[in-house]
């Protein structure tokens, strides 16, 4: 993938303590969120990559799972400023700056394919908002650096189950919003991929515990940049498997296309599990950047989701199938 520039919070490899920052969400939520500024963590004073988006976050109340690696939380501003959406940008920070345009509500996503209640469904209708979790998963990009995020959300199944797959389902395929008014990156003259952006699982990847929906992060909405209002979290893949801010849900009896792997079929697979014995053509998966860290550390397979998804690919040439 695309890098274009490297953020300014990673260069000065500050001793940020992010556990601090998630602890006091809560005081920075209710008067930053939204503002110029967030309330220091460790003493490092870090800009409000949300200040961009020009929207204020609700705090979101969710229930605490034991989905959480024991691992140090990347810096909020991290994860709110370092990301890969090339709908606006194919620079780490052009999404924070430039996502302010994209409209999180209200939001309709189109449900079809092989379901039994198809249909234009309203963001409300498919997130249940009073059944929030809260999961701490591992982000593990393909460009070798990695997170630790906060998410908050629901389990995919519940989605799936609510608009009642057919038994022939074998996939679920996802879109991006693709609109050219809220995304400078989707007007670009010379396009990074062919729009909208389209990414899919197996039924049974779907429908596994880990496949999370996420609308939130840190304890409040997402941000834009983020993929607000809703976006996949599948903690096992590398992350451009987690599409973002989703418009629509098809179930199909085929394979579907998905956009990396439609770009670059020799570098990108349709099932782009974590695998560090798999290297990238153009560089080696066998560690990754820990980002907020120095050094590198060893990548485990599945992302170290093993025990819950390995089971999933059973018999499967993960060389081949990749």
């Amino acid at each position: 993938m695309l890098i274009k520039s490297r953020a300014k919070w990673e260069e000065r490899e500050s001793a940020i303590t992010p556990e601090k920052v998630y602890l006091n969400r809560r005081s920075f939520m209710s008067g930053a969120v939204g503002a110029a500024s967030v309330i220091a963590a460790g003493g490092v004073l870090a800009d409000a990559a949300v200040a961009s988006t020009e929207r204020t976050l609700k705090e979101l109340q969710a229930k605490t799972t034991s989905f959480d690696p024991g691992e140090a939380l990347t810096p909020f501003e991290a994860v709110t400023q370092y990301n890969n959406f090339y709908e606006f940008g194919t620079g780490k920070s052009d999404p924070a700056e430039n996502a302010w345009r994209l409209q999180p509500k209200p939001w309709m996503v189109k449900v079809d394919g092989m379901v039994d209640r198809p249909g234009m469904y309203d963001f409300d209708d498919l997130i249940d908002m009073n059944a929030l979790e809260q999961r701490i998963y591992r982000l593990r990009c393909v460009e070798a650096w990695s997170m630790v995020i906060p998410w908050i959300g629901i389990p995919l199944s519940n989605i799936l189950r609510k608009i009642e797959p057919q038994s022939g389902a074998k996939y679920v395929a996802f879109e991006t919003l693709a609109d050219k008014k809220q995304m400078n990156g989707v007007k670009s003259f010379f396009n990074v991929l062919d729009w909208p952006y389209r990414e899919g699982l197996r039924m049974d990847e779907a429908m596994n515990d880990l496949a999370f929906m996420a609308v939130g992060l840190y304890g409040a909405e997402l941000p834009n940049q983020n993929g607000a209002p809703m976006r996949l979290v599948v903690p096992w893949k590398y992350g451009f498997k987690s599409i973002k801010s989703i418009v629509r849900i098809s179930l199909t009896d085929k394979m579907p296309e998905t956009s990396w792997n439609l770009s670059a079929p020799q570098e990108y697979g349709f099932y782009s599990n974590v695998n560090p014995e798999v290297d990238h053509p153009r560089w080696s998966q066998k560690q990754e950047r820990r980002i907020g860290e120095f050094g590198r550390r060893e990548t485990l397979m599945f992302n170290g989701y093993g025990d819950m998804v390995a089971d999933l690919y059973a018999g499967m040439d993960l060389r081949k199938n990749f």
